[in-house]
This record gives structure tokens, C-alpha cells and sequence, in this order.
């Protein structure tokens, strides 16, 4: 069993930096890969980005390339996702992901709100 919990949402202006971090815990050395995704509103669950945890190779969705930033620290079993020059469309619940050995896990989403 593996516990996400995401936190470091909240209401900023285009163009203000925040930082997400996903604490995880419980069966971790099973996971093969981190992700990021976020749900906007009205809209369905989109990919953000992801870690692949045995190299750190790391991708991203086309949107946010350049401006965001995944990282983990393997010490502490935290990922975090930096998120800079946000833009209004970036307003979304963001959710950390956990998959590995054929399961997956969420957390239950911290909200990023990106208003003027």
C-alpha cells in the first residue's frame, strides 16, 4: 500500500511561481514512476509530467515544458513539482500519481488557483 498526499496549492496571479510537493509513504520501493496531473475545471484528468524513479529520467506535457519542474528527494520520499510563469489556464486540482508492480495510487489533490 502506498499513501500520497499533496500539498502547497493555492491563489496566485499569471505569472507567480508555486511549489507542489507530494509526501509519499508506505510501500515505496515498489513504485516505478511518479506522475503529475492536473484536473482544470469542468475538464477530465490531464498528464502533467512524470519521474521515472530507477534513472530520474523525467518528461512533460507539451503545456507546461519550460515551465514546470518535477523533482523528487529519494531521502525523504517526496516529489515536487515547480511551478513557474503560471498562466490562468493552469488552474486545476493537481494530483500527485504513484505506479508500479501493475498498481497505481492518487493522492486527493491540492488546488492551484491562477487568477487576476
Amino acid at each position: 500500500q502506498v499513501q500520497l498526499l499533496e500539498s502547497g496549492g493555492g491563489g496566485v496571479q499569471p505569472g507567480a511561481s508555486l511549489r507542489l510537493t507530494c509526501s509519499v509513504s508506505g510501500r515505496t520501493a515498489d513504485m516505478d514512476y511518479m506522475y503529475w496531473y492536473c484536473q482544470p475545471p469542468g475538464k477530465g484528468r490531464e498528464y502533467v509530467g512524470e519521474i521515472r524513479r530507477s534513472d530520474g529520467h523525467i518528461d512533460y506535457a507539451k503545456s507546461v515544458k519550460g515551465r514546470f519542474t518535477i523533482s523528487e528527494d529519494n531521502a525523504k520520499n517526496t516529489v515536487f513539482l515547480q511551478m513557474n510563469h503560471l498562466e490562468i489556464e493552469d488552474t486545476a486540482v493537481y494530483y500527485c500519481n504513484a505506479d508500479g508492480v501493475g498498481k497505481e495510487y492518487w493522492g486527493t489533490g491540492t488546488q492551484v488557483t491562477v487568477s487576476s
